[in-house]
């Protein structure tokens, strides 16, 4: 059983740093007059209400499974722009929509060869999709969070679960775009870089990330634990380098029926 661990304040700390991907992306769509706009994984909404804004969009609605994340979201409610909790994986909503959107959300989604027909599926003629991966699975920090998982006490109260790996490789993309008949695509993984205050500031980012995974599973119970490990196993190997150097790949996808 897994509870809601999801910190919005904590999420928000690196905000401006977390934000970048998602303008590139929304440089990517082709804003239409009076689109219909499906944001998936929309969190606290700040980030949807400037997708609607920059759109125009005639209506917009966020959806995202953390009631603590969308409890931040009336703030940013705007006519034409609505908020509800669902996951991505079972919503089936009033489609069809001019652009499925989802900026760092699908990663925790399994199966992306039978998710991506879903998602064009809920596609107006002519629709876009645009999504955000997060691709850093590589890094020392995602590494760490794994092997202390897979150890005592970590594996057997998570049952055997490690934070999975479900970003396919940039290329596959490409080629389940185009199977699913989107006539231009733009598929790009980029290299983000943060000057972060110190390598703690790392073990932080990922604290509001793919720890809060870890968190809602062992619950506070045993995640002091689980963080303290983590951190005498990563820091060593980030080094002393103040401020740190930070790289984050992600992965930009869109597509044009």
């Amino acid at each position: 059983m897994t509870s809601d661990a999801w910190d919005p304040s904590r999420y928000a700390k690196f905000g401006a740093e977390r934000a970048a991907p998602f303008f590139d992306l929304l440089d990517l769509v082709e804003p239409r007059p009076g689109m219909r706009v499906l944001d998936l994984g929309c969190g606290t909404g700040e980030l949807t209400r400037a997708l609607h804004e920059r759109l125009r969009a005639r209506e917009t609605l966020g959806v995202d499974r953390s009631a603590k994340m969308l409890g931040k979201s009336a703030t940013f409610v705007a006519p034409g722009l609505r908020f509800a909790e669902g996951t991505i994986e079972s919503y089936a909503g009033d489609a069809p929509f001019d652009l499925v959107f989802s900026n760092a959300a699908l990663h925790f989604v399994a199966d992306h060869e039978s998710l991506w027909p879903r998602l064009a599926a809920l596609l107006a003629p002519g629709g876009q999709l645009a999504v955000q991966l997060p691709a850093n699975q590589d890094h020392p920090t995602h590494g760490a969070a794994r092997e202390v998982a897979a150890g005592p006490p970590f594996a057997a109260a998570l049952g055997g679960w490690v934070h999975p790996t479900h970003v396919l490789p940039p290329e596959a993309y490409a080629v389940l775009l185009h199977r699913l008949g989107f006539a231009r695509q733009t598929v790009r993984l980029a290299v983000y870089t943060h000057l972060l205050e110190s390598p703690e500031s790392a073990v932080e980012w990922v604290r509001g990330s793919i720890l809060t995974e870890y968190e809602s599973r062992l619950g506070p119970e045993l995640f002091p634990e689980f963080l303290a490990s983590y951190r005498a196993r990563l820091l060593p190997r980030l080094g002393e380098e103040r401020p740190y150097f930070f790289t984050f790949k992600r992965v930009l996808i869109h597509g044009a029926l």
